[in-house]
């Protein structure tokens, strides 16, 4: 459906708020409500008829013993009048009682560890180097990389609407995984899953975050609704989203190499560190890929990579674009530079040399079966920004005198690649179904957002000869999770598949004609090469890389100034290439904001307000001039490309403006702040 959860009003609609702890930790008494008229209810847990679970994570829906966080929901009112919803809810009393041990954990910077992933990679491998390796080491880069969170900031608060006909429960609300919500609300309900539609709304730019929260706020909506036998519409405000929804999580990533005489790297040991949040939600895909984005896209070993991720009392972290994957970019694209400067090389040379190649393999074993782009993307983006000149022209001017008034300048590049699907993705199916009518009309049956449905209609006027009128995007089947850029890579393919059956078909078979197919994840093999200690991963969300290469030029006076962004980018065959030149530029506009000025934090388990109002999401009129140059290859199937600005751009820029500060900056969001302050310590 083309329209916000917020604009659809269906007459006489009873309205929903959530009840929240006011303590992150304890044992949960009750709920005391004011009085209130008896068209309002309070819902809690143990009214649930069903399961107080969502489908797939050990996430109550409505907690009933103890509290996790603070924000947590307790309970649902439900009532006519939203307004006197708002006071009644804020004249409720959360009863929490605390022991010695709720009291004394509430100090909210201790962690816990719930999942770790070590390995070894090269020649030795074993941790340890060999003494005659040690002896050749001359000196030692060391960093330690954090990435702060950074909120979706959606372009709609998290919303949903049930309502009923017939024998049917109609959801509506913005989800990029329909499957998961119907299953959520069926499990919660105690109802049998066909009972229960999903209808997607317009998700708007999501940036993964509409991925599993929206089924938790569609079961509250939905338990509203079954239980009053009401229409129930629950629409959180921004400042609910900003402070309890999802957000990217915080890491920090330790890396230490050593260097030989000839600035070969010997060897380097990752320790690798992402906190959760009160429980984790596709944790071992997030910590699996900041492992994968920590090695690089280069040929180095041997590496020993010790990986953790941890939980405490904030509310839950998880999915953002590149689920991980930048986070691990960021921190080795940092480090590579910071070599290239101390070995004296300069860094997309360095880059270049030590590039992953074609026929080789990824450092967990994958071949790599396709042609990499690596040296092509550097090569490119170097001459669309003049960087060599630049870099070393800056380069010169680096330590020059403070006190000279003039602005100093900076130019930083990096390098990734991007995979296709989750590589944890062996329990989601993705289906496909495409209908020719006998009346010439076609329907295709699948979960894609409105946007996307507009490409697939695109392609069944080109492919079929069908006239746009004609053609039909509806949701039914299940398609999997919307994330990792599941539409370009696996939907698309399946569409192809299914318009190029029909094609064959439709001269020697009576219409209507059906076509459906399904892409099943793959598991690895003795064939794939992949090493047993990584763990289960689809080998297919890795065979199929899509490249870049990113250069930021900025300019420090009191406050940086981006002046340029640029990049190359080799993602297959691109089927629209004005919508993937807009969405890489998005993209880069939020990578750079995570990267310079997007700085949420909890203080004491939660956002205080200051954090909330002066969270500075991104503006197009604020954004730097961003060039996008594709390489074109055709003979590839579509290739993902818009986690790419996150894994690059962070790096470039903070580089960028370590060149024009001579400061080796280490973190993002490096704001106005962290680089006056580094100015003021060098000049003292």
């Amino acid at each position: 459906m083309d329209a916000f959860v917020t604009d659809i009003n269906i007459e006489n609609s009873f309205f929903a708020v959530t009840i929240r702890s006011p303590l992150a930790r304890g044992r949960l008494l009750g709920v005391e409500c004011p009085q209130m008229p008896s068209s309002c209810t309070l819902i809690t847990a143990e009214d649930i008829p069903g399961v107080n679970q969502l489908d797939m994570f050990p996430i109550p829906i409505l907690t009933k013993d103890k509290v996790s966080y603070i924000g947590e929901p307790v309970g649902i009112l439900v009532g006519p009048d939203e307004l006197k919803l708002w006071t009644y809810a804020a004249e409720c009393k959360v009863l929490i009682e605390q022991d010695e041990e709720d009291v004394a954990q509430e100090n909210l910077g201790q962690t816990e560890e719930i999942m770790e992933r070590n390995f070894v990679i090269g020649r030795h491998e074993s941790p340890d180097m060999p003494e005659n390796e040690r002896q050749k080491v001359k000196t030692v880069v060391q960093g330690v990389y954090r990435t702060g969170i950074q909120d979706h900031w959606n372009a709609e608060p998290f919303c949903a609407l049930t309502t009923f006909f017939e024998d049917e429960i109609i959801t509506y609300t913005a989800t990029q995984w329909q499957a998961h919500t119907r299953n959520s609300v069926a499990k919660v309900l105690g109802t049998n899953h066909e009972r229960v539609k999903v209808v997607p709304t317009r998700l708007g730019l999501h940036l993964d975050g509409k991925l599993w929260y929206p089924s938790l706020v569609a079961c509250h909506a939905a338990l509203g609704a079954f239980l009053t036998r009401e229409t129930v519409k629950l629409c959180l405000t921004r400042e609910e989203c900003f402070r309890y929804g999802p957000k990217r999580p915080e890491t920090e990533i330790k890396i230490t190499s050593s260097i030989g005489e000839d600035g070969k790297i010997l060897k380097t040991d990752i320790e690798a560190v992402v906190n959760m949040g009160v429980e984790g939600v596709f944790t071992e895909e997030i910590l699996t890929r900041i492992c994968i984005g920590s090695i690089g896209a280069y040929r180095i070993s041997p590496i020993v990579v010790k990986a953790a991720a941890v939980k405490n009392s904030i509310p839950y972290q998880g999915p953002f674009e590149g689920f991980g994957l930048s986070q691990g970019f960021f921190a080795v694209e940092r480090h590579i530079s910071r070599i290239a400067d101390m070995v004296g090389v300069e860094p997309a040379e360095w880059r270049i040399k030590h590039a992953l190649k074609t026929n080789g393999k990824l450092a967990m074993g994958i071949p790599l079966k396709e042609q990499v782009f690596a040296e092509q993307v550097i090569e490119r983006v170097a001459a669309m920004s003049d960087y060599k000149r630049k870099w070393a022209s800056y380069n010169l001017l680096r330590g020059r005198d403070k006190s000279q008034e003039t602005p100093s300048r900076g130019i930083g590049i990096a390098l990734a690649y991007q995979g296709s699907g989750l590589l944890f993705g062996g329990k989601h199916d993705y289906s496909v179904e495409v209908t020719l009518k006998e009346d010439g009309s076609l329907v295709i049956t699948t979960s894609v957002d409105v946007g996307f449905a507009r490409i697939l209609r695109d392609l069944a006027v080109k492919i079929l000869d069908v006239a746009p009128e004609k053609v039909q995007v509806i949701d039914g089947v299940n398609a999997g999770p919307a994330t990792a850029s599941r539409n370009v890579t696996v939907i698309t393919k399946l569409v192809e598949h299914c318009y190029s059956a029909i094609k064959r078909q439709r001269t020697r078979t009576a219409l209507p004609i059906t076509v459906r197919r399904v892409y099943k994840p793959s598991m690895p093999s003795d064939q794939t090469g992949l090493k047993e200690e990584w763990g289960k991963i689809d080998p297919n969300a890795l065979s199929s890389l899509s490249w870049t290469a990113g250069v930021v030029e900025v300019e420090v006076d009191r406050i940086p100034k981006i002046r340029n962004i640029w990049l190359c980018i080799e993602g297959g065959r691109i089927i629209a290439p004005k919508k993937a030149e807009r969405s890489v530029k998005i993209a880069s506009i939020h990578a750079l904001n995570w990267a310079s000025r997007e700085n949420a934090f909890y203080t004491d388990g939660k956002i205080d307000d200051p954090v909330i109002y002066s969270y500075d999401v991104p503006s197009p009129v604020d954004a730097p001039p961003i060039t996008v140059s594709f390489i074109e290859n055709n003979d590839a199937d579509p290739k993902g490309i818009c986690e790419l600005p996150y894994s690059v751009i962070p790096a470039a820029y903070a580089q960028a403006v370590s060149q024009a500060r001579n400061h080796v900056f280490e973190k993002i969001p490096l704001n106005v702040k962290d680089i006056w302050l580094a100015g003021q310590a060098e000049s003292v």
